[in-house]
């Protein structure tokens, strides 16, 4: 009686090693789907990136919105009859351009 015992058990064994284990076994399933998890995100961050530039270049495109925009923040640039004021932080006050320094460039409209 023990030896079927001991048997039925080694058997139990066997069968369970391919379902942990084995090639389409749990564990590999486990970190199939953490690797699928990790691609989705992946996919969602770059389909939102790309909406972005894809917005952006549309704005490019078609308006003179966002050169403007550009033109302000990137080059310092002002329209005619604008003030153009700077607040600069307490960190930033070295790296700050004086106004005297740098004349307003005007914007053509």
């Amino acid at each position: 009686m023990r030896l079927i015992t001991l048997a039925l058990a080694a058997l139990l064994l066997l069968i369970q090693y391919p379902l942990w284990l084995g090639k389409g076994g749990w564990l590999r399933v486990a970190d199939f789907e953490g690797q699928v998890d990790v691609a989705h995100k992946k996919n969602a961050e770059l389909i939102a990136r790309n909406a972005k530039l894809d917005s952006e270049v549309r704005d490019l495109k078609d308006g003179t919105g966002a050169v403007e925009e550009r033109a302000r923040y990137e080059l310092s640039m002002i329209k005619q009859n604008e003030i153009f004021i700077q607040i600069v932080g307490k960190g930033q006050a070295e790296a700050a351009v004086p106004a005297a320094a740098a004349p307003p460039v005007d914007i053509a409209q």
